[in-house]
């Protein structure tokens, strides 16, 4: 049996956050008396971390110490609200399920920062065995910069090349692409079909129940030896 590595991300990928992350936003541009943003809007926004989200919400030109209360004041209220607007796409649960059955190595890797992914990991899916959860962490890189990528395929003894990261971004393509990793676009999360087939995956599926099969196709399958 040829051992793999996944590696999914998480918001737009996993569970759709979308809903808790523009409630929090919203609620802390309220807070500093600026414009709030549609739900369509914020959903562009996601996808660099706390501080580009909120720099991408703010008007244009803010300053430092406005986008520091910003992000702040999105991480508190988050922390506290997240569960409220967040839930697993229909087909996830039972696709990690059945890829941990089959005893393939699954790991996480977000630009949300590390305490809140790894809170969301284990808060939704307490029964899944991940092997490596990371999040965005001080001092290290994050997506589309291979590192947290080359991590996690060290954590799980793989070789790059035996490990395929899942991601509904380009951005997700595009650090596969820097680890050396092959890249599997979801067309259901937050970025638009048209980008994901621009920059080119190694393939591109449009539902979670369409990843058992492509994994078991010839090149790559974990089951296959």
């Amino acid at each position: 049996m040829t051992q793999q590595g996944l590696i999914f991300d998480l918001d737009g990928t996993l569970v759709d956050s979308l809903p808790g992350i523009a409630a929090s936003l919203n609620r802390a541009l309220a807070s500093q008396r600026l414009p709030q943003h549609a739900l369509h809007a914020i959903r562009g926004f996601i996808g660099n971390g706390a501080r580009v989200l909120v720099s991408r919400a703010a008007p244009q030109g803010s300053a430092e110490p406005l986008l520091t209360a910003l992000e702040q004041a999105f991480k508190t209220d988050y922390d506290l609200t997240w569960p409220q607007g967040t839930v697993v796409y229909p087909g996830v649960a039972a696709l990690l399920a059945e890829l941990h059955h089959q005893g393939v190595a699954l790991a996480v890797l977000s630009n949300k920062p590390h305490a809140f992914t790894t809170a969301m990991v284990d808060g939704v899916f307490s029964t899944v065995a991940f092997s490596a959860v990371l999040g965005q962490r001080a001092g290290i890189p994050h997506k589309p910069d291979p590192a947290g990528a080359n991590e996690i395929a060290a954590i799980l003894g793989l070789p790059a090349r035996a490990v395929t990261l899942i991601g509904d971004s380009t951005m997700d393509i595009e650090t596969a692409r820097r680890a050396g990793m092959r890249a599997v676009a979801a067309s259901w999360g937050y970025h638009d079909r048209e980008a994901l087939e621009a920059v080119m995956p190694d393939a591109l599926i449009d539902t979670p129940e369409e990843l058992l099969p492509l994994l078991k196709k010839g090149g790559w399958s974990p089951w296959n030896p």
